[in-house]
């Protein structure tokens, strides 16, 4: 099992430091007693309330990119509080990633306000990928009834990876003549493999704009 150990105090006064040195050593028993592998330990002296934190961000990265199974905090105030803690709970759950204590070496049990909160914000998740996958459709049904014809105009559209973004500009300005949003644009050409964002769409064609008009 694969861990990062993540510890915090609230202030930066120095007799925290003990404080911190202690939830370390508690920790790397409890890493030892389950046999965890230990990726990194974490430290850091910062409010729980704010999600701007310099070791949060550093759990987080190993969180989305190290293969993580747990992290092991000595209690679950010490991820966080308020709003803060529900924000990274429901990051963890994304990422099948679990909490574990010194109170407990069982998954970490949401309390019924903070289970109430996450369901909402995975409800909420679901219905803006909905709304995102919908406007894809509709700026795809919209190009295509205005005579847009992808297998024509957008070529190469297999990326094989995101080592660069690439811009098919002479598609932009044809969706846009026949009256698509910059926003409508980016999702259409997402919709065929096209990483890009409204904002690099906008400035793409700008460019074009700028560079025809000298």
């Amino acid at each position: 099992m694969r861990v990062v150990i993540y510890c915090r105090v609230s202030t930066n006064k120095s007799t925290q430091e003990t404080s911190l040195s202690r939830q370390v050593e508690e920790l790397q028993q409890l890493a030892s007693g389950l046999g965890a592998d230990v990726i990194d330990v974490i430290t850091e002296q910062e409010s729980g309330y704010e999600v701007n934190r310099q070791g949060l961000l550093d759990l987080l990265d190993h969180v989305s990119t190290s293969q993580l199974d747990a992290v092991l905090v000595t209690d679950d105030s010490r991820l966080g509080r308020g709003n803060a803690k529900i924000a990274i709970l429901h990051t963890l759950m994304k990422h099948d990633v679990r909490l574990l204590t010194m109170q407990s070496t069982s998954d970490y049990v949401v309390s019924d306000a903070e289970k109430m909160v996450l369901e909402i914000v995975s409800v909420v998740e679901e219905y803006q990928r909905k709304i995102h996958n919908a406007k894809i459709s509709r700026g795809m049904r919209r190009a295509v009834a205005n005579g847009f014809n992808p297998q024509r105009n957008i070529q190469n559209n297999d990326q094989g990876g995101r080592h660069r973004i690439e811009v098919p500009i002479e598609e932009i300005i044809q969706l846009r003549e026949r009256g698509l949003t910059f926003a409508e644009i980016a999702a259409t050409l997402r919709g065929f493999g096209y990483e890009v964002s409204k904002a690099t769409v906008n400035r793409r064609y700008l460019e074009h704009q700028s560079v025809a008009e000298t």
